[in-house]
């Protein structure tokens, strides 16, 4: 930003010398680096905490569409003052979102604390009262009365019974209550964790529960392929029509996406454009699903736009890899994107041919 500044400050007359020309040419690098990390920030705190990187995303989104609207000083200034601002806020939310999560825990704990406390205490009321009824059996000894041992007996298994009908009623309410306060916790967890596991814009499931999914698929040895699918031309719509209708064009695509998986499939976001899918089948199975699913996603799309509807024409390239014996994640990963680019630099052969 203060590169911008700098340039904008200066005079733009013809008697800029060649290093003025120089910072001239610049400009636009680094104006579009600028706009660039915007949209990285905001992708980036997405991943990091989907259920609170959204709001920051959007944000950013349109402070970088303001600065490709028109250039100035005081945009640029008011610019930087506004992702300041809205990266504080995240900070701020975040920092509160895991306190929050933190003192979840810990009032959990304290609830186990407190029902192992109340049962010890049950315990020890218990032994102090089967330790009065033993002394009492042991004075029967020394009765010489029979009436008198009878009821004696009598009185202390009475006590007895009662001691241990209240130890049993009140450790089965110790216990239920612990029971229902650890579900309500363990429903709470799977909650967070079903969030975690999504991509907050497309509702697909996020890049680190995907990674999770094909490191236990390599464990289990059983044959299967990665696919990565890259939306062709996906800058130049967010270069002509903006950020928005960026994000509804991949929240369209990836509905379409789930409507053509399989329910073995599993389809996440891997990454700005990008998406992904593990597919539980040989390489054979696997491009013919792929062949499908390419030509069912590909196609006409209208997506609402800040003014009207947009009529936007959607092409896809996919690459797919089955994986090898010893490969790593990563390495089966890299062979499918790299076919995804094979496949996209061809898709540009034959458009420039026409």
């Amino acid at each position: 930003m203060i590169s911008i500044k700098h340039y904008l400050e200066q005079p733009q007359n013809g008697a800029a010398d060649s290093f003025e020309r120089g910072q001239a040419a610049l400009l636009p690098v680094t104006l579009g680096a600028y706009r660039s990390a915007l949209v990285e920030m905001g992708n980036c705190a997405q991943d990091a905490g989907p259920a609170l990187g959204e709001e920051l995303k959007q944000g950013l989104a349109e402070l970088r569409e303001k600065l490709c609207a028109e250039l100035s000083i005081e945009i640029v200034e008011s610019t930087e003052s506004n992702v300041r601002k809205q990266l504080q806020g995240w900070g701020r939310r975040a920092a509160m979102h895991h306190r929050q999560q933190t003192s979840e825990v810990k009032e959990l704990l304290l609830v186990m604390a407190r029902t192992a406390e109340s049962v010890g205490e049950r315990d020890q009321r218990c032994a102090e009262q089967i330790t009065e009824v033993t002394t009492r059996l042991k004075g029967i000894a020394r009765l010489e009365d029979l009436t008198e041992i009878r009821e004696s007996i009598k009185k202390s298994a009475s006590d007895l019974k009662t001691s241990i009908d209240r130890m049993a009623a009140e450790g089965k309410e110790a216990i239920d209550k612990l029971r229902v306060e650890v579900s309500n916790y363990q429903v709470r967890l799977e909650e967070a964790e079903e969030i975690a596991s999504r991509d907050a814009l497309t509702g697909l499931r996020s890049r680190p529960w995907v990674e999770g999914q094909i490191e236990q698929s390599l464990h289990l040895g059983a044959p299967f392929c990665v696919a990565i699918a890259d939306i062709n031309e996906f800058k130049r719509v967010n270069d002509e029509h903006g950020h928005l209708v960026g994000d509804e064009l991949l929240k369209q695509f990836a509905a379409k996406m789930r409507s053509v998986c399989r329910a073995t499939d599993t389809i996440g976001r891997w990454g700005g454009d990008e998406f992904i899918l593990l597919l539980h089948c040989g390489i054979r199975e696997a491009r013919g699903q792929v062949d499908r699913l390419q030509e069912w996603v590909c196609g006409n799309y209208t997506v609402q736009g800040s003014s009207a509807p947009r009529k936007l024409r959607v092409a896809a390239s996919i690459g797919l890899a089955e994986r090898l014996p010893g490969e790593t994640m990563k390495e089966l990963v890299d062979r499918a994107d790299a076919g995804m680019y094979q496949e996209k630099a061809a898709s540009r052969a034959r458009s420039s041919q026409h």
